[in-house]
This record gives C-alpha cells, sequence and structure tokens, in this order.
C-alpha cells in the first residue's frame, strides 16, 4: 500500500491512479493523520476488494488457486440424511453397554 500526503496527491494524481488501477492502495494522510484509503472499485459479480483480494489474485495469475465457481447462496451439498429414532440415545446406549 502506497501513501500519500494530500499535496502529493495533488500533483501526482495520474501516477496514483495507475497505481489503484493496477490493483494497489493508496492510503491518504493530512499533516501524518491517515484520512482515506484510494482503493480499485470492484468489477460487477465480484465481492468488494478485501485485505486478501489482491493476494488472492495475484496466486490466480499464477495459477496456483481457482476460484470456485459455486453461486453464493446456493450449497452443492447433498442435503443430511434423516434418521429416525434418536442418534444421541443410540450413542448413550452404546456408551453405557459397550455395543
Amino acid at each position: 500500500m502506497q501513501r500519500a500526503k494530500i499535496g502529493e496527491m495533488k500533483n501526482q494524481l495520474s501516477r496514483y491512479l495507475d497505481h489503484v488501477r493496477e490493483g494497489g492502495e493508496v492510503l491518504v494522510f493530512d499533516r501524518d493523520r491517515p484520512i482515506a484509503r484510494l482503493v480499485p472499485v470492484s468489477r460487477p459479480g465480484r465481492l468488494a476488494a478485501g485485505p486478501d483480494e489482491a493476494r488472492i489474485a495475484s496466486l490466480e495469475r499464477r495459477g496456483l488457486v481457482r476460484r470456485g465457481s459455486r453461486v453464493a447462496g446456493r450449497s452443492s451439498l447433498p442435503r443430511p440424511i434423516r434418521l429416525r429414532g434418536s442418534l444421541l440415545r443410540d450413542l448413550l446406549t452404546e456408551r453405557e453397554t459397550g455395543w
């Protein structure tokens, strides 16, 4: 993450915007006090850039990870099987009898 004072930001805005376009962040200071963070806008359909987003994107570009294709909110796991009777009762009985 780059740091910039307001004066530097005004004088070199294009340079800082290029850095953000490439996925970087800029922390803006006013008299040594942070006041804002300039971050890239997320692409439509993707989650907003979080602290790990840049790292994951870098790993993805290098071919080390692949993002999942599951639609958010929809599980691809099968539904759990409903058992008849009480599983807890059966476990307690097994614990008491050893069977």
